[in-house]
């Protein structure tokens, strides 16, 4: 029987389909070969099942890198939703989790396991992946490798490194925004034994791009929903502004509500069900919404704000029209937006020596002395540090997150995140440190041998299992806890929803400190190209090649290097006629 012949049962019985989109076969054929892959695919590609489905012809376990928690969680909920057994690892989870969820890879019967990539750093996961039985080494949002990428994270370099613990697997790398350049430097980052990059192309012949420059967005946004039936997303890009623009559009009589990063977990979950069930049309959010989004019918994507890259904006755009039926991609701005972006750039590269500065106020602010605090995590308050400190608050960020890029620090978006704990004296001290509590003697030993390694890291712990092995309420554990921190015992983070900053390694003087000139001024030439991709993708026709001109998804094509491909014939530059009505 072909091979083939198999990968189209696999298809049919575990997703129902009977036959491929563009590229998805020729890019499953290329890793069941075993050959490392870099597949370029648009948004609703069906970049999933490129990994997928091979590793369901294969042996052993598939390990995924993906950047977002809740892209993991929706990925594992359907594949187990078909019966396909997968586990995730991620920064949400206890020590005790993690550990058995890593017992699982190694000896249960997985298909999958996804991980974020901070994980990839820790002794337990580079201990127990080489106990696994690996089939590939999948990256998504391969894009994050490259540090010339619109996305770039320093925890995807640690790929590499797991390349080596693992050196016959190969690697099938996923991304739907990388330029050639990008592109390549995702094989040199990933070690790829030989060049090999598989793209379906970049047009979305469904998707008709528009391009509208009014004063008046919220009319322009009302008329846009008004106008397509169906189901929409409209990308704003603040937070207040995701609660104002659906306010409004409530106040006009279209069903809608807002997401953004700042929503506790529970409403960011019941906006997100109640617009995918269609209970509300319309759904006014952030770029923290989106990813890992599996809703075919949306109809139209609006920008209500300009985005700063091209990538970023493609992608947005692409969730409209999965299911391949007529949908719109519009995007609203005017000189304001381009004065904001020019703003942004600025304050995005404030400069090295403000930036040196920034790194030693940090380590001022959560109370580290120079050769200390390797390791450390601790909550960061941004809005308090530059009140402290007098900074502007964009500036800082943006010092800080071109730190993190060096990789001196990571820190983390607004998650919900666990307890933590470390013993900050040692074994031998422990036993002879006469507490005032007897009862805290045994509640330190049910803590030993429920979370190994407190005595060498930070642990994430579970307050309701602790209190239930150790038969205590959850508010006595927190006050165990406090007591033993105020004891000099140990080191006592409490479960919080607060970004928090993970040190890597000790704090340098400022002769020590290094941050390149080169890199910073690539990293800032890089960020104006993008500005300016995007203001060509913006503007008019005029007396350039039509190729370039006279077709948004063509301009949008050559930006990733896709030269040859027909105008389209739905966009507002194709066809102004047929857009006009929009509006």
């Amino acid at each position: 029987m072909s091979i083939f012949v198999i990968v189209k049962e696999i298809l049919r019985k575990y997703w129902g389909y009977t036959s491929f989109r563009p590229k998805q076969e020729e890019i499953i054929a290329s890793a069941l070969a075993g050959e490392d892959v870099l597949a370029i695919l648009p948004t609703g590609g069906g970049k999933s099942l490129c990994f997928q489905l091979p590793t369901m012809m294969r042996e052993g376990l598939a390990v995924v890198v993906s950047p977002l928690i809740s892209l993991i969680k929706d990925q594992v909920h359907n594949l187990r939703s078909r019966g396909i057994k997968a586990i995730a690892i991620h920064s949400g989870m206890t020590r005790r989790e993690i550990d058995i969820a890593l017992d699982n890879a190694v000896y249960g019967d997985y298909k999958f396991l996804y991980l974020s990539p901070e994980r990839l750093r820790t002794d337990l996961f580079r201990t127990r992946v080489q106990k696994m039985q690996v089939c590939f080494l999948v990256v998504d949002e391969a894009h994050c490798i490259s540090q010339w990428g619109y996305d770039f994270r320093p925890d995807y370099l640690q790929i590499s490194d797991i390349r080596t613990l693992l050196p016959e697997v190969p690697v099938i790398a996923l991304t739907a925004t990388a330029t050639p350049s990008v592109a390549k430097d995702i094989e040199e980052k990933l070690s790829f034994r030989k060049d090999n990059i598989i793209c379906s192309g970049f047009e979305r012949p469904n998707l008709s791009y528009v391009v509208h420059e009014t004063e008046n967005k919220l009319g322009a946004v009302l008329s846009v929903c008004n106008t397509v039936q169906g189901t929409g997303i409209v990308y704003v890009r603040e937070r207040g502004g995701a609660r104002d623009v659906a306010s409004f559009l409530v106040s006009q009589g279209v069903s809608a509500g807002f997401y953004h990063a700042g929503l506790s977990k529970e409403e960011r979950n019941d906006v997100q069900q109640k617009w995918m069930s269609g209970q509300i049309r319309v759904i006014v959010a952030t770029n923290a919404f989106g990813m890992g989004i599996d809703k075919p019918d949306v109809r139209f994507v609006c920008h209500f704000d300009l985005p700063e890259a091209v990538e970023s904006y493609y992608q947005e755009a692409g969730r409209a029209g999965r299911d391949g039926l007529r949908s719109w991609a519009v995007l609203l701005w005017n000189k304001s937006d381009i004065k904001r972006l020019e703003a942004i750039y600025q304050s995005s590269f404030p400069g090295l020596d403000y930036i040196a500065d920034i790194y030693q106020k940090v380590f001022k602010y959560l109370g580290i002395a120079y050769e200390d605090g390797a390791g450390v995590v601790s909550k960061f308050n941004l809005l308090d540090f530059v009140r402290r400190y007098r900074l502007s608050a964009a500036m800082a960020y943006n010092a800080i997150k071109y730190i993190e890029s060096s990789g001196y620090w990571t820190l983390t978006e607004e998650i919900d995140n666990p307890t933590r704990i470390m013993f900050i004296v040692n074994r031998d001290d422990l036993y002879r440190i006469q507490l005032s509590d007897p009862s805290l003697d045994t509640f330190i030993k049910a803590l030993m041998r429920i979370y190994p390694g407190l005595f060498s890291h930070l642990v994430s712990i579970d307050e309701e299992y602790v209190a239930k092995v150790t038969v205590n309420s959850v508010r006595a554990v927190k006050q165990k806890l406090l007591q033993l921190s105020r004891s000099g015992v140990l080191r006592y983070i409490p479960r919080a929803r607060s970004p928090l900053i993970y040190i890597a390694g000790e704090r340098l003087t400022p002769d020590n400190l290094y941050l390149s000139e080169k890199i910073y001024g690539q990293r800032k030439a890089m960020f104006k190209e993008r500005l300016d991709a995007m203001y060509t993708y913006i503007s008019p026709i005029s007396d350039r090649s039509a190729a370039q001109s006279a077709c948004r998804s063509r301009r949008l094509s050559a930006y990733f290097g896709q030269e040859q491909c027909r105008p389209c014939g739905i966009c507002d530059l194709c066809s102004p006629a047929e857009s006009s009505f929009l509006f």
